[in-house]
């Protein structure tokens, strides 16, 4: 099986040596059972992987001598993309959803707003509460911290605080954390 370097498809890593790119006078050889077969020239390593109808593989360029592993190059480019897609599907970004409240909000609006941030948070979503003054409602900002402590108790259960309910400008902030993993 002859693959150069350019047949390797469009990876984003620097391209492994294979086969007759394998340029170096000497190489520590490594069989496809993890073997150490020795120090020999390049093309005695070459033959010896072509006798097994498999590739060699520069794995290791910086050491002295190179190190080349005697495997079947298109079951190890498979595998490996394989366990990439995987980590990739494993990854969940936790994205951070807003809830907006006013200082008289009624009691169903409110409870509204509850289950909207529950079901954010069972998906394992972090959720910005919030509650921006209008006029003179700054005059009456310890009635919207009561609002943001009912808030926070009502979605105890699933939610942390992350971040207490603090005052920035004309607009009250909090942050709540899920607190233990999403539900799929």
């Amino acid at each position: 099986m002859r693959i150069s370097t350019r047949d390797q498809g469009s990876g984003h890593k620097a391209p492994q040596q294979i086969n007759d790119a394998i340029r170096d006078r000497e190489v520590r050889v490594v069989g496809e059972n993890g073997e150490q077969l020795g120090i020999m020239p390049a093309i005695q390593a070459l033959r010896m992987a072509e006798g097994r109808n498999l590739d060699l593989v520069k794995i290791a360029p910086q050491a002295k001598p190179p190190v080349v592993k005697i495997m079947d190059y298109g079951k190890f480019r498979f595998e490996q993309s394989r366990r990439e897609k995987e980590a990739r599907k494993n990854q969940r970004v936790a994205e951070l959803k807003e809830i907006k409240l006013s200082v008289g909000i009624d009691k169903h609006d409110f409870d509204t707003k509850v289950g909207h941030a529950l079901r954010f948070l069972e998906q394992g979503h972090k959720v910005k509460v919030f509650i921006r003054f209008r006029g003179r409602e700054m005059a009456h900002a310890n009635l919207a911290t009561d609002k943001m402590k009912a808030f926070a108790e009502s979605c105890a259960e699933i939610a942390s605080v992350e971040r207490v309910p603090k005052l920035e400008g004309r607009q009250m902030i909090m942050f709540l954390a899920p607190k233990d993993k999403p539900k799929k």
